[in-house]
């Protein structure tokens, strides 16, 4: 179906419902997660103009799609000595370390964890992500560290898609950030959207622009000019923790992109934006059995962690 122009008519009784689930919920063998990429390629329009995964359509309206070509790229296994958390036959976490990209992306040659989970799990991966992202159901910046999961089959995949899109997980992050909260908890409910001119940017914006986003953070332990904060993420937006800690003022050790600069006063130099994946708790979506994962904090942590205040 890749190339073939599907036309679609929302059907009667429906009334301001996404798109992206009304279309995987009426094309079986198609996920959600298929859909997204067409929908990020500007491939789906309703009643003649693109449209996004997030708008809300009504009976009548006619949607238009084509899946997108997987682009090929070589995906030969690489053994990356993977820290596997935790696995089954369903699924796989693991600990990814600081600086390994989750996939492969234009002109990029380099091994991926894609490459790495290819040669640990012996192929057996979901294929819904498409060939260069064999069973990624989420992703971490290439200097974040921590627990990523990925599907080994489809039905895993489509299933902990849902789990991400119901919001049905507990995601947590260990964050350095500068100077000491005034608070000992809180939380950040503010938009995001991209910069309009800094493309590999996110913004925080108005409420009626942008997506909604909702990060819970927890202070920790203060060190000199920083602390240690625990961030517990409602929504997935791209770079969220980031620019939440930034628009809070307390911007991460490592991040200049979202406000970090050498003139805090930092005795330690941070080798890299200080964020790390650190809890995921939630119900397999096949077993139904409960899963508590951590993963403690990398090497480059330590000497942040050891500073006594002086």
């Amino acid at each position: 179906m890749s190339e073939e122009k599907v036309e679609w008519i929302v059907p009667e009784g429906v009334y301001k419902t996404r798109a992206d689930k009304l279309l995987s919920d009426a094309f079986e063998g198609i996920s959600r997660a298929d859909f997204h990429r067409a929908f990020d390629a500007n491939r789906v329009a309703c009643d003649g103009k693109p449209i996004p995964k997030n708008r809300k359509v009504s009976e009548g309206s006619v949607i238009v799609f084509t899946m997108p070509e997987v682009e090929e790229c070589d995906m030969t296994p690489v053994d990356l000595e993977l820290d596997v958390v935790h696995e089954d036959e369903h699924m796989i976490v693991v600990n990814k370390p600081v600086g390994l990209v989750v996939h492969p992306g234009a002109g990029q040659a380099e091994a991926t964890l894609a490459h790495g989970l290819l040669f640990h799990c012996k192929g057996q991966l979901s294929g819904i992500g498409g060939v260069e992202r064999p069973g990624i159901v989420h992703r971490l910046d290439r200097e974040t560290s921590g627990l990523i999961m990925a599907a080994k089959t489809d039905q895993a995949h489509r299933a902990l898609s849902e789990l991400f899109q119901s919001r049905n997980i507990r995601k947590e992050y260990a964050a350095l950030v500068t100077g000491k909260p005034d608070l000992l908890s809180g939380s950040v409910i503010q938009n995001i959207e991209r910069h309009p001119t800094q493309r590999h940017k996110m913004r925080a914006c108005k409420e009626d622009s942008g997506r909604f986003a909702h990060t819970d953070w927890k202070f920790i332990k203060p060190f000199d000019g920083y602390s240690l904060v625990h961030c517990r993420i409602h929504t997935g937006r791209t770079h969220q923790i980031r620019v939440h800690m930034n628009y809070l003022k307390h911007p991460i050790l490592g991040d200049p992109t979202y406000g970090y600069r050498k003139q805090y006063g930092i005795p330690i130099d941070p080798p890299r934006v200080m964020l790390h994946s650190k809890f995921l708790e939630f119900m397999h979506p096949i077993t139904n059995e409960r899963l508590e994962l951590e993963a403690k904090e990398p090497e480059d942590f330590r000497p942040f962690l050891e500073r006594a205040i002086d």
